[in-house]
């Protein structure tokens, strides 16, 4: 709220410039502030004309202004009836009603909160807005993002708020049109697995009650509030780098990003200069879907050629000729650890490069 100093320089400057006299009332009819010379003013008719649908009215041969705060109205202006007077009463409401918006947004919470993890804020402005937000600022928290279908931020805004609650140290912003952000405050000892069952429960939450197909991605714990926007930095790396590499995962979280987050890390130059070495400049094009189960699932089962069989519902001589026709295309034999890991990283990066547009 305004602080009622602020109100009197406001009109104090004014009477300076124009030599017209107000008056400030709260909208209970409490005094606020006056110019020196204002005349006194009567409760009653203060309060009759703040529940009137009025604006501003003339009444017992003065004008009086109401000023809004989020749609209601918080003062009561009071000047004087002549065409001059009225005009300055008009300036008056409209640079208090700015004031209120200003002050208002300064120490708003979804504003804090925006700001603090943008980066936008010194450490000094963080502890003193947090203090007198009445926010802890020693407290484990991490960040979790969500990412839902464009055009359906207000259900995903409804039932995140439902299962996130400020009275719990909790805060859901948003900073684009399809990502909401969950600032989570867990409990002392809370590790990843609690997070992990938080994430579940948003996504199983979305997709059963809100028919919301979302993606959750997780930055790490953080203990102090200046550091949340680390968390968040990780959870918006996270978030890419599951789309690129583990786009069948609704869940990711930084701390489980494996080589992910280190070829995410790597210039495009050096990426495509890796590319040109296993591959000779290009990807052979006879990599079709099948042959990419079949290293997929080859790899998941450590190079187990019977195993692999199994789960691709393929006959052993089968899987061995899909082997001997990939080493043909690639020069690499995945039966063997270092050609498997070679070729696992190596298509890791060209989806990478393909991500970036290159």
């Amino acid at each position: 709220m305004i602080t009622t100093q602020v109100i009197q320089k406001c009109i104090d400057d004014l009477k300076t410039i124009s030599k017209v006299d107000l008056q400030i009332f709260d909208d209970e009819g409490g005094f606020v502030a006056q110019t020196q010379d204002a005349p006194s003013a009567d409760t009653e008719t203060i309060m009759q004309f703040r529940d009137s649908a009025a604006d501003s009215q003339s009444i017992g041969g003065r004008q009086y202004l109401k000023i809004y705060e989020e749609g209601q109205p918080a003062y009561i202006l009071i000047c004087g009836d002549s065409a001059e007077e009225y005009m300055i009463g008009k300036i008056a409401a409209t640079q208090i009603q700015s004031l209120t918006v200003a002050y208002r947004e300064k120490y708003d919470r979804n504003n804090f909160f925006q700001n603090l993890i943008l980066d936008n804020m010194l450490l000094v402005d963080i502890f003193n807005r947090a203090k007198k937000l009445h926010i802890e600022t020693s407290k484990p928290r991490t960040v979790l993002i969500l990412e839902f279908p464009s055009g359906k931020e207000n259900a995903a805004v409804d039932y995140l708020k439902g299962m996130f609650m400020e009275q719990s140290g909790d805060y859901v912003t948003t900073v684009d049109e399809n990502i909401l952000i969950v600032i989570k405050q867990l409990e002392e000892g809370d590790s990843y697995p609690e997070i992990e069952e938080v994430a579940e429960e948003i996504v199983s939450t979305m997709n059963s009650e809100a028919m919301l197909n979302v993606k959750v991605a997780s930055g790490t714990i953080v203990h102090e509030l200046k550091d949340v926007s680390k968390s968040y930095k990780e959870a918006k790396m996270a978030l890419d780098v599951g789309k690129i590499f583990y786009e069948e995962r609704d869940i990711v979280s930084y701390h489980t990003l494996g080589i992910g987050r280190l070829i995410y890390q790597l210039p495009p130059n050096l990426c495509k200069l890796f590319i040109e070495e296993i591959f000779g400049g290009e990807v052979p094009a006879e990599l079709d879907e099948e042959t990419l189960v079949t290293i997929k699932t080859f790899l998941e089962n450590n190079l187990n050629v019977s195993e692999t069989s199994r789960q691709l519902f393929v006959h052993r001589n089968t899987l061995l000729y899909r082997l001997e026709k990939l080493e043909k295309l690639t020069g690499l034999d995945i039966r063997v650890f270092d050609d498997a890991l070679t070729l696992k990283i190596a298509l890791m990066v060209v989806k990478y490069v393909k991500y970036l547009g290159y």
